[in-house]
């Protein structure tokens, strides 16, 4: 049974940073591509950053140079470093991998950024 488990989101003002992390289990993680999406309150759901196996990563404008995607094998887990959040920012974000001809999906963590 595959399992994401993302942690790390909470209440921030603007200016400040979050780490989410996305652990995953019952998934042959070291060879999957592994994203993040946030979806905010009455919008679609965004992608916002994506690691491949090999570390190669890429990013949406609007959170390239504030947000680093990381990745650790050996503990199967993502993590995504947000400095500089805006409000704008403030959204429920997933972590996703595909696999076997399915997108599995955690569960979401709120980041929420006053201003």
């Amino acid at each position: 049974q595959v399992q994401l488990v993302e942690s790390g989101g909470g209440l921030v003002q603007a200016g400040e940073s979050l780490r989410l992390s996305c652990a995953a289990s019952g998934i042959d993680f070291g060879i999957r591509t592994v994203n993040w999406h946030r979806q905010a309150p009455g919008k679609q759901r965004e992608l916002v950053a994506i690691i491949t196996s090999r570390g190669s990563t890429n990013y949406a404008g609007s959170v390239e140079g504030r947000f680093s995607i990381s990745r650790d094998n050996a503990k199967a887990t993502v993590a995504l470093q947000m400095n500089s959040l805006k409000p704008e920012d403030t959204a429920v974000y997933y972590c996703n991998v595909d696999a076997w001809g399915k997108s599995y999906w955690g569960q979401g963590t709120q980041v929420t950024v006053s201003s």
